[in-house]
């Protein structure tokens, strides 16, 4: 809608400009060929007020008056009105006719620069940009000075990132008009973004020769700090810092010329001038680590006591001030350590700050740290409970009570980042039990069950939480996160819409308003629960959000110029680049890849036979209870469906109120779960979510392996080659990575009468890979270089198996190691190895199976997939209740 809209008006100034409209004769000393029929004074009224109407929205009206003009058979195949009856269509919904009236007007008057503008128009609106331009083009062969077409071609230019193309079109606007600022602008800017920063600045320096500014404007001040950014990315930077210098009185952001005069006087060597700057940037805001950095590079200290002594300095100056208290914890150690933690912990303690942990969490790489940080906690539990103080040796005033709550909520959160359970749910109980009115310790009680791999207990405790404050979104969301992660879709859904839109499902108003992480989630439990084409209805939604946002570039490429928000544009351009790396649409590619992978080794017309020959299976009373479950089942959901269709009805019915309504734009397929579930070529289907992570998230070893894992279902061994090559290069240990080496290996071996360049490129790479050894060796070499990691090693089994069939017992014990010397023993690590033993990766092995379930029951109490069926149903709690459910989803690799 914003963009047609947009475009009406551009449309209506151009077309309401055409002499051919307003009676002048442009033409006269053309050929008659060259021009469209001309109106009449009655007719040429007529379609002013077309174009009156369709400025105004009035749609109706418009077609009435296109019928009159083409109901008379003089100008009944009048190109111009045909092609401003299907614009005005357009905008009513109905796209086959508008395109049949746009085409029927360009037949009928072929060298129409209006009539190609609108078809430009029309194509644009279908987001069909390569379309568009071409239209744009022949409507320039006709009119090649027409304003409103060379800016419209130009804005799709941008949007398509045809740089030269671009530059040549803002060179056409700039001849035209060239006391406007958007041309001067707009032209700098192609320059800049084909990285001729040497011309981009003359054109700049140019225009800004032209301006006379006697005040500090914003405007001008944008522009000058634009000329900074890009002498700053073309290496100018002495050019840039006595740009700056020469200017500085005109630059309104201040703060932002003092952080690049500090940054371009360090690269210019001139420190000392460099250190000054940034201890004023340090007194204007003294929590910006970025300050203390540029001060260290600047005058760097020669001992940890020197480089101490400037953040010792800042707290004194500031002692409100967090930054200078916490960032000298990051290099200190010893004693000096001790001092300074046991002071910033004792000031947060007593003060009440909830993620007093988060802040501490990245020091708990250092083994020696967590010690101290332990030591220091454990003192302050026994003397605040005895002596109500840190120290029974402090003097003073006795602490707060909740001190001592908070000490309880960091030790539960301290063992459980550790892996003790037991411990963390002993001291978050505790601290219940002291506060119960306290929200924080719910979270985190649900917090550690989740980590100990209890996702149904984990949202249990969540919405507990959620219970106590109601109105509070933060937990409403981790509640509803807790509750997709435990499989319990609708429940999450039912959450959700306490802050959703009423009327309207929460899924639907969810999606509308492009929330991601719900959708991500969505797709995870579905596929949890085996729904795979709801599964990949929620991948393909996130995919259109992230096509919505680059759309919505359109919105920018005027306002920006017109605004002068040139830098802030520049960052907007470069950000839709590589938008598709963001985190949401990985996540979201990744679960579609994996989906689509198992449905292509589990088709799901096996899975349909697999359930007849189940039901065949069971006796009468029990196929009898199954149909009645099902019936009930079908009958809730034709309830569902036809309310959700009710509503549907209702919404449609508010929108056609209004006949002159505007559509959208181009209504996009709907996403049918069963259509997605039973692609005819999943792997066709993958590779729409393959190539964005291929070309964004190059930097991810998963986006290589998972490209191998599509290739090798798809026999392609040159891109397979290609993957693995790449993953190596990121990181040539991977466990994941080696079982695709072994197989490519195998693969490589069984492929026969290849061509003769294809086979030479993979000898050669393969004894680059592999070197001299054969692939059994190879495994064998890579189990005992990681026989510390139960990753690496359950990996070297499972290709031990898939080399050597008769070798089960062998990979079975090397993969159900669970020896305290292993690295990575842990919920999330002994999840997959049960699940490689479920899922056939060592062949039937029952009996090893139930064996290991039971030994990780013993090691990990409280993940629920190593439960016996007996203690899943009834799970006592930690505090005495009982949690009965009537079974558990299917945890799955990352503990969910």
């Amino acid at each position: 809608r914003r963009h047609l809209a947009s475009f009406r008006h551009r449309v209506v100034h151009s077309l309401s400009k055409s002499r051919r409209f307003t009676g002048l004769s442009r033409f006269s000393s053309t050929p008659p060929t060259m021009a469209s029929t001309p109106l009449p004074p009655k007719e040429n009224a007529l379609f002013k007020r077309i174009l009156k109407c369709y400025e105004q929205k009035q749609y109706k009206n418009g077609l009435k008056f296109c019928k009159q003009i083409l109901g008379n058979p003089k100008f009944a195949e009048h190109g111009e009105t045909l092609a401003m009856k299907g614009l005005t269509l357009n905008c009513l919904g109905r796209k086959e006719e508008a395109y049949e009236y746009v085409r029927r007007g360009l037949r009928n008057d072929l060298k129409s620069h209006v009539c190609w503008h609108v078809f430009g128009l029309l194509q644009r609106s279908d987001k069909k940009y390569d379309e568009a331009i071409k239209c744009y083009r022949n409507a320039l062969k006709w009119d090649k000075d027409n304003l409103q077409i060379l800016r419209d071609l130009s804005l799709l230019q941008i949007q398509m990132r045809d740089l030269e193309g671009y530059r040549d079109t803002r060179l056409q606007l700039l001849q035209l008009r060239p006391a406007q600022r958007a041309s001067w602008i707009g032209y700098a800017i192609a320059y800049h973004l084909l990285k001729d920063y040497d011309m981009a600045l003359k054109i700049l320096e140019e225009f800004r020769k032209t301006q006379s500014v006697k005040t500090v404007e914003y405007e001008h001040s944008e522009l000058l700090l634009y000329m900074m950014m890009i002498m700053k990315e073309a290496g100018m930077e002495e050019q840039a810092l006595k740009h700056l210098e020469t200017y500085e009185k005109q630059i309104c952001d201040v703060l932002e010329a003092m952080e690049n005069k500090g940054d371009l006087l360090l690269k210019l060597g001139r420190k000392e001038e460099s250190a000054e700057i940034y201890r004023e940037l340090l007194r204007r805001n003294p929590e910006n680590r970025k300050y203390y950095e540029g001060i260290e590079a600047a005058s760097p200290p020669s001992s940890v006591e020197e480089r101490l002594e400037l953040y010792t300095k800042t707290a004194a100056m500031f002692p409100r001030c967090q930054a200078a208290l916490r960032l000298p914890l990051d290099f200190t150690t010893d004693e000096t350590f001790q001092r300074l933690v046991d002071q910033y912990m004792r000031k947060a303690l007593k003060k009440g700050v909830p993620p007093l942990f988060n802040n501490l969490r990245s020091l708990y790489q250092e083994k020696d740290k967590v010690a101290i940080i332990e030591r220091l906690l454990l003192g302050y539990q026994e003397s605040l409970k005895t002596s109500e103080k840190f120290s029974p040796d402090d003097e003073g005033e006795p602490q707060p009570p909740t001190a001592y709550l908070w000490v309880l909520y960091y030790l539960a959160q301290h063992y459980d980042h550790l892996g003790d359970t037991t411990k963390a749910l002993e001291y978050i109980d505790s601290a219940i039990e002291h506060t119960p009115t306290l929200i924080e310790l719910f979270v985190a009680k649900a917090r550690i069950y989740k980590h100990a791999g209890d996702i149904e207990e984990a949202a249990r405790w969540m919405d507990e939480a959620q219970s106590r404050d109601t109105a509070d979104r933060y937990i409403n969301s981790k509640c509803g996160k807790y509750m997709l992660r435990a499989g319990k879709v609708k429940e999450a859904e039912e959450m959700c819409s306490k802050f959703t839109r009423e009327g309207v499902s929460a899924m639907e108003n969810l999606n509308e308003m492009q929330c991601m992480w719900f959708q991500s989630e969505c797709a995870g439990a579905y596929r949890q629960l085996t729904q795979y084409g709801e599964a990949l209805k929620k991948c393909h939604e996130v995919e259109r959000h992230f096509q919505e946002i680059v759309e919505d570039q359109f919105d920018f490429h005027t306002y920006c110029m017109r605004k002068m928000t040139l830098r802030a544009y520049i960052s907007l351009l470069r950000l839709e680049d590589i938008i598709r790396k963001h985190p949401f649409y990985f996540k979201a590619a990744k679960l579609a890849l994996e989906t689509y992978i198992h449905l292509v080794d589990h088709p799901l017309t096996d899975e349909d036979k697999a359930k007849d020959l189940e039901l065949e299976n069971l006796s009468p009373k029990e196929l009898k209870k199954l149909r009645s479950k099902q019936r009930r089942a079908a009958k809730k959901a034709a309830i569902l469906e036809e309310k959700k269709h009710q509503q549907e009805m209702q919404q449609q019915k508010g929108k056609r109120k209004d006949p002159d309504t505007e559509q959208d734009g181009p209504k996009e397929d709907d996403l049918v779960p069963e259509k997605l579930a039973k692609a005819e070529n999943p792997l066709d289907e993958a590779m729409k979510f393959l190539k964005p992570i291929q070309l964004f998230a190059h930097e991810r070893i998963e986006t290589h392996l998972l490209a191998f894992e599509v290739y090798f279902r798809r026999g392609k061994l040159l891109l397979m080659l290609q993957s693995v090559k790449r993953a190596v290069a990121l990181d040539s240990n991977n466990a994941w990575l080696h079982e695709c080496l072994v197989r490519f290996s195998k693969a490589v071996s069984e492929k026969n009468n290849l061509p003769g360049p294809v086979s030479t490129v993979l000898q050669e790479e393969t004894k680059a890979l592999f070197g001299e050894v054969d692939i059994k060796q190879f495994n064998a070499d890579f189990i005992k270089r990681n026989s510390n990691s139960l990753q690496h090693l359950l990996s070297g089994a499972k290709m031990m198996y898939y080399l050597d069939p008769q070798s089960q017992d062998k990979a079975l014990g090397l993969a159900t190691d669970l020896s305290e010397n292993l690295i990575d023993r842990n919920v999330k690590t002994s999840i997959k190895v049960y699940e490689a033993l479920c899922s056939g990766a060592f062949g039937k092995c029952e009996q090893q199976t139930e064996s290991y379930q039971t030994l990780c029951h013993q090691i990990f109490p409280f993940a629920r997939v190593f439960m016996p069926p007996k203690a899943e149903s009834d799970t006592v709690t930690q505090d005495g209740q009982t949690d009965s459910q009537d079974g558990h989803p299917e945890v799955d690799a990352n503990g969910s």
